[in-house]
């Protein structure tokens, strides 16, 4: 019989850094390892231990004994409860200094590996309104904090606002969130009150039923808006009315779509989008790069943070205009056409077939004619006979999801043994193991973290890899 694991309380844990998802981390007398939730470098917390997952205990703050001197005042009244943004009552300077040391632990414990040159984190020019897009859900159910329900409220009341994280039927309301320029939260507001004062049905996520169902909201740098809206049935005459308001009351908003979502989960990229009224895309610029983004496209959520991010893939590649190029993973060919007039011609490879088609559309929009973009798994398609089509390449930048590359891919780099590859990564730990892979035949020169998210736990990292000749 496997033996139980128990609880277990801590007294007097002194927080001394961060961990995934945002825990603190800490050590008893003995050095065992915890990892507290709400708990930040400089605490000193009593912590109630409830678990211990994969010989890791997790806990919960019991008592404060002395707060951090880094602690700020939060900036947002949804802060604690919504979870989105989990780092704002930390100063951002230690925020950058946990995200370095995720990046150089990763390297050191999972890579091992001492790169020549590690670089200090490219911080956030804007630590609140960087994102260009947000998703909220309506519902007919609000969460309840613990002092409204002792106080005997009850959750029944329309809302639109974010999903609280492992709760699936209920929606916290959101007034003003720091995530996104204005018009966003008054166009959020509006959307809301429209849909009570036309008496519209907030939906139901435990019984799949009502008609206001989610909303996206795009805003870019060139002041473009896009409002894409989610209804639970296809009932045209309420759909027409909602609309109408929302453009009534916001002609600001550039691109109007729609889409019916009867299907049990929230995805939308499998649905037919309709535009109700306005431009089919909306526009955003790289440097000098112009890219049309329709309502299924992929973008850079941090425009600013974007480009400061492909400046330094630039550089990293070490570009002259003579330079065959090989980008994996490549989206919408965001990277590839922000560099490709700095090399002999690029090629870019992404499994979504909808990304490709938007590389193509913004490559022929700025009259880039040396990118070819091909849609398919990197792993099928990187193979012999695509480096015998294209020609063994100088440089090779891969920018994968946080699962990181797959091992035939790996295998592939090997053999093609390109001088540099430039690794773009979401995902310390992933870039780690692959770097660590690569490293047969590859040294790690240089590596510079990037807080692509500010206030939260994640941090992409651009490591730059040399052949050993």
């Amino acid at each position: 019989m496997k033996k139980r694991r128990r609880e277990k309380n801590y007294t007097n844990i002194l927080i001394t850094g961060l961990a995934d998802k945002g825990f603190g981390v800490g050590r008893d007398e003995a050095g065992e390892v915890v990892f507290v939730e709400k708990a930040v470098p400089g605490d000193v917390v009593n912590v109630y231990s409830p678990r211990k997952k994969k010989n890791v205990r997790f806990g919960l703050v019991s008592e404060y004994v002395k707060l951090s001197p880094h602690r700020v005042r939060p900036f947002c009244e949804h802060f604690g409860t919504c979870g989105g943004c989990k780092y704002q009552h930390l100063d951002y300077k230690i925020q950058l200094q946990e995200k370095e040391k995720t990046v150089q632990q990763a390297l050191q414990r999972i890579g091992k590996v001492a790169p020549e040159s590690f670089e200090p984190i490219l911080a956030a020019e804007h630590t609140s309104h960087y994102r260009n897009k947000l998703e909220f859900a309506y519902s007919s159910l609000r969460w309840l904090t613990r002092e409204e329900m002792d106080k005997g409220a009850t959750s029944a009341d329309n809302v639109l606002g974010f999903h609280i994280a492992g709760v699936f039927d209920k929606i916290l309301p959101i007034h003003e969130c720091h995530l996104q320029v204005e018009p966003s939260n008054a166009i959020r507001n509006a959307l809301r009150d429209i849909g009570e004062e036309q008496n519209l049905e907030f939906y139901d996520a435990k019984n799949h039923t009502g008609f206001l169902r989610n909303v996206v909201i795009r805003i870019t740098t060139t002041g473009n808006i896009m409002v894409i809206v989610a209804f639970g049935k296809d009932d045209q005459k309420k759909v027409r009315n909602y609309l109408s308001e929302v453009k009534r009351q916001f002609p600001e908003i550039t691109s109007l779509y729609y889409c019916i979502n009867t299907k049990l989960n929230d995805y939308y990229a499998d649905l037919d989008m309709v535009l109700y009224e306005g431009e089919p895309v909306i526009t955003e610029m790289l440097g000098n790069v112009k890219f049309n983004i329709g309502p299924k496209s992929f973008f850079q959520t941090n425009t600013h943070q974007a480009k400061q991010m492909f400046d330094i893939v630039k550089e990293y590649c070490g570009l002259t205009g003579r330079e065959n190029v090989y980008d994996l993973y490549t989206g919408l060919g965001s990277i590839a056409l922000y560099i490709a007039d700095s090399c002999r011609q690029i090629t870019g490879i992404e499994e979504i077939a909808a990304a490709i088609d938007d590389a193509k559309i913004n490559a022929a929009l700025n009259n880039i004619t040396n990118a070819t973009f091909y849609a398919g798994d990197v792993k099928d398609i990187l193979d012999d006979s695509f480096s015998q089509k294209h020609g063994k390449p100088d440089v090779v930048i891969t920018d994968p999801p946080r699962v990181g590359m797959h091992a035939d891919v790996v295998s592939t780099l090997l053999k093609l043994e390109a001088p540099k590859i430039v690794y773009v990564s979401c995902n310390p730990a992933t870039q780690a193991r692959d770097i660590q892979l690569l490293s047969e035949k590859y040294r790690v020169t240089r590596v510079k973290p990037v807080d692509m998210f500010p206030q939260t736990y994640h941090i992409e990292s651009v490591a730059l890899l040399e052949l050993v000749k």
